[in-house]
């Protein structure tokens, strides 16, 4: 049903029933949006958008779930993973259109950006620094483990140190402006984002500005 109603409204579709499957047709088939199961034979949707996410060719490729999994945490764990959009399952066909075009119209210009991207491979503030190519976080030369989320928000306050940001601004920074992701969930990540980042000992670079949101700042007057 949801090929025959994707092909009346214009799309080519690849259906495919297993997530070993999906991910080979992925990288041979190169679409330009990908509407994920969770549950699926073989590999299930979260670790497929996880492992499309680690790769370089499909890093920015448009991704949907659409699961039977309505539990608010279920939706968190597919996004922070790395999913475009989340969608209930029975879901109307109109509201699938309308979210296949938003995801569409969204991930149009991420080409640019990663282009862009690559001129900042290696990005530092104080004793933090970020290999964006390889992906990789340190604090004063030990390895940090962050999370898609955290790193997504850790990248943007690094690019912009010392300047506030509201929790809309990091929301729409870190998950592409999906604006079902309540403001409160920033809060979340940015409490995970200070202990991972200061497990080791290390000063709190990342100040809380009350009544308008987040900064990364040292304390430095320069």
């Amino acid at each position: 049903m949801l090929s025959y109603n994707l092909e009346a409204a214009g799309h080519a579709v690849m259906p495919v029933d297993n997530g070993l499957d999906a991910l080979r047709e992925v990288t041979e088939w190169k679409p330009d949006l990908v509407l994920l199961d969770w549950m699926m034979p073989g590999l299930s949707g979260v670790d497929l958008c996880r492992r499309l996410r680690m790769a370089t060719a499909t890093r920015y490729l448009p991704v949907i779930m659409l699961t039977a999994r309505g539990e608010e945490r279920d939706s968190i764990h597919a996004l922070d993973t790395g999913a475009d959009d989340y969608l209930v399952k029975p879901c109307g066909m109109d509201v699938l259109h309308a979210r296949v075009r938003a995801v569409m119209r969204r991930c149009a210009g991420r080409g640019a950006t990663a282009a862009a991207e690559q001129n900042d491979d290696v990005l530092g503030f104080a004793d933090i620094t970020v290999d964006h190519g390889g992906r990789r976080v340190t604090r004063g030369g030990s390895a940090i483990a962050l999370g898609p989320t955290e790193y997504r928000i850790l990248l943007h306050l690094l690019r912009n140190p010392r300047r506030v940001f509201s929790r809309a601004e990091i929301l729409a920074a870190a998950w592409d402006d999906r604006i079902h992701v309540e403001e409160r969930t920033v809060d979340v990540h940015i409490r995970r984002l200070r202990l991972a980042l200061n497990a080791g000992g290390g000063v709190d670079l990342i100040r809380t500005v009350r009544s308008s949101g987040y900064m990364l700042d040292d304390g430095r007057v320069d």
